[in-house]
């Protein structure tokens, strides 16, 4: 059964986030706030857990569009192939934020994450609780967005029935306020002009 864990969004708490942490280190699921919806995640380097993942979503892992959490953008070149300046420029103008990034991967990535296009997302977002958990574990943090089974809201907003839907199949949740109802904007950037593969809560602007 998941711990329920509520942390300040504002001011999140050094023990906390690390509890959160050593979770993760174990090989643990966790679902945790953005600044868009809540998602659902992993430490990329626990194969298992990924897996675990990949089957609490119904896909096969090399066949899942999981992005990666980054604390700033001084990671990117440890999983993405060498960018140009002005991108690096527009995601340090758009991040911290409510994007995803597609990138070209370099050989880094974990091996089960190997999809044929070779890309992966990047994502850095405008919350503290994530960014700190993934500053304190050392390396990225997988993510997928939480989708809901409501019919008339897509994603699920309410922490406490976030852990009533999943504190069997994860080992923690964390509570930070409620979250968004809109995901974020997608952009993939991995051929030389941008496509926005879905329009969420950024306002992309180069």
């Amino acid at each position: 059964m998941a711990v329920f864990i509520k942390i300040h969004p504002d001011n999140p708490s050094e023990r906390l986030i690390r509890q959160v942490v050593d979770i993760l280190k174990d090989g643990g699921i966790i679902i945790y706030p953005t600044d868009t919806v809540y998602g659902l995640g992993c430490d990329i380097t626990k194969p298992k857990a990924i897996e675990q993942i990949a089957q609490i979503k119904g896909i096969k892992p090399e066949k899942a569009n999981f992005s990666f959490i980054c604390y700033d953008l001084s990671h990117l070149s440890d999983f993405v192939k060498p960018i140009e300046n002005r991108i690096f420029k527009i995601m340090k103008k758009l991040l911290p934020g409510p994007f995803t990034f597609i990138l070209n991967a370099n050989n880094n990535i974990p091996k089960i994450l190997k999809n044929n296009r070779k890309t992966i997302g990047i994502r850095i977002p405008d919350n503290n609780i994530i960014r700190e958990i993934v500053k304190e574990l050392g390396n990225p943090v997988l993510t997928t967005s939480l989708k809901s089974n409501d019919e008339i809201l897509e994603y699920n907003t309410d922490p406490e029935l976030i852990y009533e839907n999943y504190k069997n199949l994860v080992n923690a949740v964390i509570d930070g306020g409620y979250g968004g109802n809109i995901a974020s904007t997608i952009i993939d950037y991995t051929e030389k002009e941008p496509i926005i593969i879905r329009q969420g809560a950024g306002e992309f602007i180069e």
